[in-house]
């Protein structure tokens, strides 16, 4: 704060992080609107708010987006101890309230009661679209299992389009680079995730989770679906939940003659990690898979077989071998270990070869001096030292998908 005048001092008291000023809620008892223990905040709220993620001329700011926890009608509302407008001149507060609307759809609420009465109707919420499996968590706090069910829906299903338009407005608080979908395109299908649960004797649903699959076509009569979006809501994530989802799509699409792979759209690295513990998890019970046809490398027949019976392509068929192969050595063994490190850096030397095929025409198009043989052996003591470093932390990502595993 040193250097700021005293008038810039007090303009600065009015700034908000709007990652602790946005409280969202998914409700299910009117008691759950005064309960702390039911709010959760975003991640990220750069894409509403800009860069810096605050919004100016406000103290106390809280900026409630408090959905009911099955059909996502929504209570939006602002609340705040001070606004600069009223205590300096020519100085105007964010419109927070425009930039929220710009993201949520028309109909929401702006009062609690009005939202209470929407809540008493929630019995008559039922799934959108087709019941693709069912499943059960044990829920150590409730002291009881906690059912969940999986469903494909889309556009044509009544009620859908307006409950979509609610659901994909998290995707702005959780997904770093979330944009949203065009559903008028037909080629979109959508799964989504539900928790049964009761409330006065009754069975209703809350919204666990979604995801959005495009189906791309592959000439000359294939299709290729790719995962767009995923998101399991905070108050679900780590139990489980989207292990469950994206297994549950994944035999969705399997059971397809018309499908070729299943693929993903620029995936983060925690979603890779779920992928290959379900991929692996579907894999290993493939015969090409048994322990001695892993230790005799990776084969054509494993990319045939997954790609025919699950509808995984090379690359992702190739990391399930390297996991299964994992399991099925000796680390201990000096020549198990060795001839395991060799196959899987054999693979990641690939980009480093490009490098030296790409070093060795520069070295016929410059002169001597401008391509030193010294910086040459330095380039090669990088590669090893990132071929060695890559190597660790792969193995390390794949012991974690084996831990996982031998506890599902």
């Amino acid at each position: 704060m040193a250097g700021l005048t005293a008038m810039e001092k007090k303009l600065a008291e009015y700034k908000c992080s709007t990652n602790e000023a946005i409280q969202l809620k998914l409700v299910r008892f009117p008691e759950d609107l005064e309960d702390d223990n039911t709010t959760f905040n975003p991640e990220y709220s750069h894409q509403v708010f800009g860069d810096d993620e605050v919004a100016f001329g406000y103290k106390g700011l809280k900026i409630l987006l408090y959905y009911i926890a099955g059909n996502l009608s929504t209570l939006f509302r602002i609340e705040y101890t001070s606004k600069v407008n009223e205590k300096f001149d020519c100085v105007e507060a964010d419109d927070v309230e425009s930039k929220i609307r710009e993201i949520i759809p028309p109909g929401f609420c702006t009062n609690t009661d009005d939202f209470v009465s929407l809540l008493e109707k929630e019995v008559n919420f039922k799934p959108f679209g087709m019941l693709l499996h069912t499943y059960s968590i044990h829920n150590e706090e409730a002291g009881e299992d906690i059912t969940y069910q999986i469903y494909k829906a889309d556009m044509t299903c009544p009620g859908f389009r307006e409950y979509h338009e609610r659901l994909q407005t998290f995707l702005m608080w959780f997904i770093e680079t979330a944009s949203f979908i065009d559903v008028d395109d037909e080629r979109w299908n959508y799964f989504l995730v539900f928790e049964k649960y009761n409330k006065d004797g009754a069975t209703l649903f809350a919204t666990v989770g979604y995801m959005t699959v495009y189906n791309y076509y592959v000439y000359p009569d294939k299709t290729r679906p790719r995962v767009s979006q995923m998101l399991i809501l905070p108050p679900f994530q780590g139990e489980g939940h989207g292990a469950q989802l994206l297994e549950t799509v994944h035999r969705y699409y399997m059971s397809s003659p018309t499908v070729l792979d299943i693929t993903a759209e620029d995936p983060s690295e925690n979603y890779v990690k779920l992928r290959d513990f379900v991929l692996v998890k579907l894999c290993q019970g493939l015969l090409c898979f048994s322990p001695g046809k892993l230790m005799q490398g990776f084969s054509q027949e494993m990319v045939m077989e997954a790609q025919q019976k699950l509808k995984i392509n090379k690359q992702h068929t190739r990391r399930v071998y390297e996991i299964l192969r994992l399991r099925a050595t000796d680390m201990g063994d000096a020549e198990q270990s060795r001839s395991y490190r060799l196959d899987v850096k054999r693979r990641l030397i690939g980009p480093y070869k490009k490098k030296q095929r790409e070093l060795a025409k520069m070295r016929r198009c410059l002169r001597p001096e401008e391509l030193t043989n010294q910086l040459n052996q330095i380039d090669l003591n990088m590669q090893h030292e990132q071929l060695e470093e890559s190597f660790q932390q792969l193995v390390s990502d794949y012991r974690r998908v084996l831990e996982r595993l031998a506890q599902a």
